[in-house]
């Protein structure tokens, strides 16, 4: 286990069954995760990837669980289970100073080695989720995507807090705005979709939906939330790929995110920024962390103030969204402090 601080590091990323590394279309943590990896290796660290399907584009050496995603089973808990016993008996084969893991099972595992483990925690830190990692204490070592979500449980054993980032450059830049605005995300009432169509609406904008349309969950809210509300200024695209994402980011004049829990953080926030396209977003979770007030979007308290906001996001300078993203949220920063944490990791466990 090497504790030297000028030496690279020998890091195992474990990822969650559903998607592949970086995604072909939904898959906000696949996205962060596909960045973090680039990131580790322009800094000198050996990474190697676990998880599903047979191919990655990301810079590691790769060890498959399923040999296609099992995607269309996601929301089952036998996929999961199995994803992370067999993570765990290829991690038994590998020499390795640390283990990252962004998996719900996986971190079930990490009593039973010597390597620490590093878990980012992509959900919700109260109710079931946060009772889940406060009894696995100290064998496992939490990380934070943002300090709304780490004050929600401020007892939990976190080892830091960093902000999910991508790689700009990957997302196509544009100043020429279309007169249409975008949501875009997975189909549950907590992403607020139908909301998003009634403040477009009201503020005279059409407005073009494109979300991950796969579970029970998601079919029960779009058929009852979303698709009464469609029509000719609101439209429904399917779930975009990687490709016709960045497209419809690019072109639109504002990502509308109005959305209806804790986020812990919101990957395509900076996805559309990225693209210089400013969001309008209703403050809750992450969002003010993320989101710069009158500057590269949005935040506003009420639903009551979305379609004011979405008439004056054409006001906002596309750039400014660019910039923002390229200083604070870009791989390089990301990489560099979760480097900082894997350090301090292994130096407490001596």
């Amino acid at each position: 286990m090497s504790t030297d601080t000028t030496s690279g590091l020998r890091v195992v990323m474990v990822a969650p069954p559903w998607g592949t590394i970086p995604p072909r279309a939904y898959g906000g943590i696949e996205e962060m995760v596909a960045g973090l990896i680039d990131g580790l290796d322009r800094r000198g660290h050996e990474v190697t990837l676990i998880g599903a399907g047979t191919a990655t584009e990301a810079a590691a050496a790769f060890m498959s669980t399923y040999g296609h995603a099992p995607v269309e089973r996601i929301g089952q808990s036998l996929p999961e289970v199995l994803h992370a016993a067999r993570a765990w008996c290829l991690l038994a084969g590998l020499e390795a100073d640390i283990v990252h893991d962004h998996s719900l099972a996986g971190p079930l595992t990490a009593a039973g080695r010597a390597q620490p483990t590093v878990v980012t925690c992509h959900g919700p830190t109260h109710g079931e989720l946060g009772d889940y990692y406060r009894k696995l204490g100290e064998d496992i070592s939490l990380v934070a995507i943002s300090e709304s979500q780490r004050k929600q449980a401020p007892d939990l054993n976190w080892a830091g807090t960093v902000h999910n980032a991508l790689d700009a450059a990957s997302f196509p830049y544009r100043d020429h705005k279309e007169d249409w605005v975008l949501w875009l995300g997975r189909f549950d009432a907590c992403k607020g979709a139908h909301l998003a169509i009634d403040a477009a609406r009201a503020a005279g904008r059409r407005i073009v939906l494109a979300g991950k349309l796969a579970e029970p969950s998601e079919h029960v809210c779009f058929e009852e939330q979303v698709k009464p509300k469609l029509g000719e200024d609101a439209v429904y695209v399917g779930e975009a790929d990687a490709a016709r994402k960045r497209e419809l980011l690019a072109a639109a004049r504002c990502l509308v995110f109005p959305v209806q829990w804790e986020e812990p953080f919101g990957m395509v926030v900076i996805e559309a920024m990225a693209c210089g396209t400013p969001v309008v977003a209703l403050g809750m979770g992450a969002v003010p962390e993320i989101v710069v007030d009158g500057r590269t979007g949005f935040v506003v308290q009420t639903v009551a103030e979305l379609p004011g906001a979405i008439q004056a996001a054409g006001r906002l300078n596309p750039l400014a969204c660019r910039r923002h993203v390229e200083q604070y949220f870009g791989v390089s920063a990301m990489a560099g402090a979760y480097e900082g944490v894997y350090r301090q990791v292994l130096a407490e466990r001596g």
